[in-house]
């Protein structure tokens, strides 16, 4: 096992990766404290399709974080495929064919929330989930293309798939006939 104890793996590395992003120019502070919390096991995250939810206690606190992982572009699951015959064994060898496929199987945040006072999208809540889910893909890189979505649209007999918009705008709402049933 390497040094690193999070993202030991290129896969995981992804996931650290939102947490480090090699742009940041200077230190977070949050990192250790989210670290730490990951280390300790004061995430539990359900994984729901292309949603992590995380519960988060430290001390007397409690905070859920909800992560939304954009879904694979069409052309990325046809060049994952190719690549990539049986996903049942994820290596950093196959890592390496993706990207130098041109496919990039690190993960993009589609939504951040928690539920803490901090009102931003890193606060220590969602650092030490993007952690724990690091932890979670050097044990099973399976799950880095799972969140992703790839095996539900690897399967999907249309290439085409509709997206269900995650906000309704108020201005397309009806009041009489929204109150009225």
């Amino acid at each position: 096992m390497a040094d690193n104890e999070f993202g030991y793996t290129a896969w995981g590395m992804d996931w650290v990766r939102l947490a480090e992003p090699l742009r940041q120019t200077r230190p977070e502070p949050l990192l250790p404290r989210a670290r730490s919390i990951a280390r300790n096991h004061g995430v539990r995250a359900t994984v729901d399709g292309r949603v992590v939810r995380a519960h988060i206690h430290r001390g007397g606190q409690a905070s859920v974080a909800h992560l939304e992982v954009a879904p694979l572009p069409g052309q990325a699951v046809a060049a994952i495929a190719e690549v990539i015959p049986d996903p049942t064994l994820l290596t950093d060898e196959t890592h390496r064919a993706l990207v130098t496929a041109g496919v990039r199987p690190a993960p993009e945040l589609a939504a951040v929330d928690c539920s803490c006072s901090a009102r931003t999208e890193r606060c220590v809540h969602v650092l030490a989930t993007l952690y724990d889910m690091a932890r979670r893909v050097d044990e099973n890189p399976r799950l880095a293309l799972e969140v992703r979505g790839y095996f539900e649209a690897a399967h999907a007999d249309s290439e085409v798939s509709t997206e269900q918009p995650r906000w309704t705008p108020i201005n397309t709402l009806d009041p009489a006939r929204y109150f009225t049933g």
